[in-house]
């Protein structure tokens, strides 16, 4: 009897120490892209001065700035990608998504404007005319997806191809100009200013009329399309972390089948995804609108490939079921540091998509093998 109770701790001991190994390799398969942005950022605080002498810093106030604009496009694709690809989907035509929506926008801001409509009206109107255009689109490529059961890669390949005709269709084949000059505020002027130095300081909303060398080294704190973007992530996460929707999101990305028997209405659900995905793009394409006070039918072509990447390292499984927003922001922040920190040190651009690969292929790997690795622990225990 005695030797039965003292055998108990002993054969508890391995299940314990397996469970133990278990949450480590999951905690950091959580957090390796928060550890690897660290690293980065550390990297380039180091080598770019080096590299130049002292003369550039990696790590200074216009610098982060000028990442958080260059992740905005990228991260507003992305994010209704997230939702997609956590239900093991795809949207292939995000991209040109955005490039339609730069373009519709552009069109029916200038028509209103032009007919004696208020500034900031027309811009609403014209945000209203994209958002519209993508819930359209998103809505006729979800059902065929759903309802026909065509894999969402040849839908949304094939529908990329037609938004892409459509867009140079309607820009004819050129750019969209002719936006009043007020636009440009809404997309480049920022919530604070900074100068440097006895003469300046720090300035809220109104940006200071200053010349000469003041306005060299002053630096826009916050701009307009980084807040958009910031406040578009805040309703994602509540929606996919807080809601009926997004835990219905990840039931189907577990189990189609299983969520289809809850009674999820799967079909109508995917539906709601895909023009999810098609109005997070469309943001994307007024906010260059704005930016640049003009419509573009090729703005958002490139930056496909950069949005998948950012979801992908920033942690939503391919197969479905797995995945969060904030990943997605670790993930373009990820993209958007490489790119810029590989430029300041004058690497050639062909190194950029080499690198970027490379760290996709990791992201996918660590995915993959997480799974596998936690039930070789169980089976083992």
């Amino acid at each position: 009897m005695a030797v039965a109770k003292g055998s108990a701790p002993q054969s508890g001991e391995p299940s314990k120490r397996g469970d133990r190994r278990r949450q480590l390799v999951l905690t950091l398969s959580r957090v390796w892209a928060w550890a690897f942005l660290g690293l980065l950022i550390a990297f380039f605080v180091i080598t770019v001065p080096l590299s130049s002498n002292g003369s550039v810093n990696f790590l200074t106030v216009r610098n982060s700035q000028n990442i958080l604009m260059a992740i905005v496009s990228v991260l507003l694709l992305g994010l209704g990608q997230t939702f997609v690809i956590i239900t093991a989907g795809i949207d292939l035509s995000v991209g040109h998504m955005m490039s339609l929506a730069s373009v519709v926008s552009a069109l029916v801001l200038r028509e209103v404007f032009n007919a004696g409509v208020p500034l900031f009206p027309a811009v609403a109107i014209g945000l209203l005319a994209a958002l519209a255009t993508a819930a359209l689109v998103g809505f006729l490529q979800g059902s065929i997806i759903a309802r026909l059961k065509v894999p969402a890669f040849i839908v949304t390949l094939g529908g990329g191809f037609v938004l892409r005709g459509v867009a140079l269709l309607m820009s004819d084949n050129s750019t969209v100009i002719g936006l009043p000059p007020g636009v440009r505020d809404y997309g480049n002027e920022s919530l604070m200013y900074f100068i440097p130095g006895d003469s300046g300081g720090l300035y809220f909303f109104n940006r200071p009329e200053v010349s000469g060398e003041l306005v060299r080294s002053m630096d826009r704190i916050l701009p307009y399309p980084v807040i958009i973007a910031a406040i578009v992530v805040i309703l994602m996460a509540f929606l996919l972390r807080r809601t009926a929707f997004g835990r219905h999101t990840y039931a189907i990305g577990g189990n189609q089948e299983a969520a289809l028997r809850a009674g999820i209405p799967v079909d109508r659900h995917l539906i709601q995804l895909y023009m999810l995905s098609a109005s997070t793009a469309a943001v994307a394409g007024f906010l260059s609108t704005l930016r640049f006070t003009a419509g573009s039918a090729v703005i958002g072509d490139p930056l496909l490939m950069s949005s998948i990447a950012a979801v992908i390292i920033g942690g939503v499984s391919l197969a479905g079921g797995a995945g969060s927003i904030i990943g997605t922001v670790i993930g373009a922040l990820i993209v958007a540091v490489l790119t810029t920190g590989l430029v300041m040190l004058n690497v050639q651009a062909f190194w950029q998509f080499i690198v970027i690969g490379i760290v996709i292929i990791v992201a996918v790997l660590i995915d993959q093998s997480r799974d596998l690795i936690v039930s070789r622990m169980r089976s083992g225990a």
